[in-house]
């Protein structure tokens, strides 16, 4: 399906010859590129590559394949449902090419860079050093993380944009149809202060003590966002500064400009945590339990490395199926 067509000895173009009708390695690297970054103009930059250029060499890719690889829209390019059932076949032709490539010059392991979308929920305790491991079995492999909301993830993990996404799940919600969802911690939302905070003397918050607070919320995509407008109803507190993301979010507190609510995995072990900047208290009476748990594509079987980099969020995890609630900090 990939090689050069043979041709029969009276057609004009023999074997030697340059065929118009040849899959070549750069083509699926070029949808890759796309699909990668989003539209056909960022993938050309990066490419160094003349928008036209790619988008002529994409056509004549999809003319062999006979099928229409993306969506073209007068705003971009999206890669097309056709496109994103042939991704995984593109993608073990390039692991080949790149396991060929390292074989040729003598490497032990595969240069990749795997794609993780995360909402910033265990960094420093689970995401980070399993990146660290991974450096360590694979010196070639490379992670790039992106912050970005869980509806992005699913997007990315159905498109083929991302390998990987770390989100959080509250009880009842179920991952969507396309992933196959990992769990990898069970807590609690927790009551996120600055250390020495008025409220970090007692054993919990009561809501009516967070209403009276400045609030420092998630923004709308976030599921800690859906958590908050749940627990506060129709009476928020009075004064509501929005973050995206946990990180942000933690920096915001530290700096004494309100309280936020944030899976308590996501505080225990944190650098502003363990400097004593931050401490948490569980939501008084409140029962509901969250999850973190790591995505992939439903779609044939991850890279190896990527398979090793699930295994190593496991394991700094603690490989968790029930675990314990997460007492307070502080």
């Amino acid at each position: 399906m990939f090689g050069p067509r043979i041709r029969r000895r009276g057609d004009r173009r023999c074997l030697s010859c340059q065929y118009r009708g040849a899959v070549r390695i750069e083509q699926l690297e070029y949808v890759a590129a796309v699909t990668r970054f989003g539209s056909l103009r960022r993938a050309s930059e990066h490419l160094h590559l003349s928008q036209p250029a790619l988008s002529e060499a994409i056509s004549r890719l999809e003319r062999e394949l006979g099928v229409t690889l993306l969506d073209r829209y007068r705003s971009g390019a999206r890669i097309s449902r056709a496109g994103r059932e042939l991704l995984q076949g593109m993608g073990d032709v390039l692991d080949a090419v790149e396991r060929l490539r390292a074989a040729a010059h003598g490497q032990a392991t595969t240069a990749r860079t795997i794609r993780l979308g995360t909402v910033n929920a265990a960094t420093a305790t689970v995401l980070l050093p399993a990146i660290r491991d991974l450096r360590r079995s694979h010196p070639a492999a490379g992670v790039e993380v992106r912050n970005v909301q869980q509806d992005t993830i699913a997007t990315g993990l159905a498109e083929g944009s991302l390998d990987l996404g770390l989100v959080n799940l509250l009880d009842g919600d179920d991952p969507p149809p396309e992933v196959i969802a990992t769990p990898l911690l069970r807590g609690r939302p927790v009551v996120v202060m600055p250390a020495g905070h008025r409220l970090s003397s007692g054993d919990a918050v009561t809501v009516e003590q967070l209403r009276e607070e400045p609030f420092v919320a998630m923004r709308a995509g976030y599921l800690m966002h859906r958590f908050a407008h749940r627990l506060f109803g129709a009476e928020a507190p009075a004064g509501w500064h929005t973050a995206d993301g946990a990180e942000m979010g933690k920096l915001m507190v530290a700096q004494g400009l309100g309280l936020t609510l944030l899976p308590d995995y996501s505080v225990a072990g944190d650098p502003l945590e363990r400097a004593g900047l931050l401490t948490s208290r569980p939501v008084a009476g409140d029962r509901t339990r969250l999850t973190l748990v790591v995505e992939h594509a439903r779609r044939g079987q991850p890279p190896g490395v990527v398979r090793d980099l699930v295994a190593a969020l496991l394991t700094h995890a603690g490989g968790v199926a029930d675990e314990p609630e997460t007492q307070p900090s502080g």
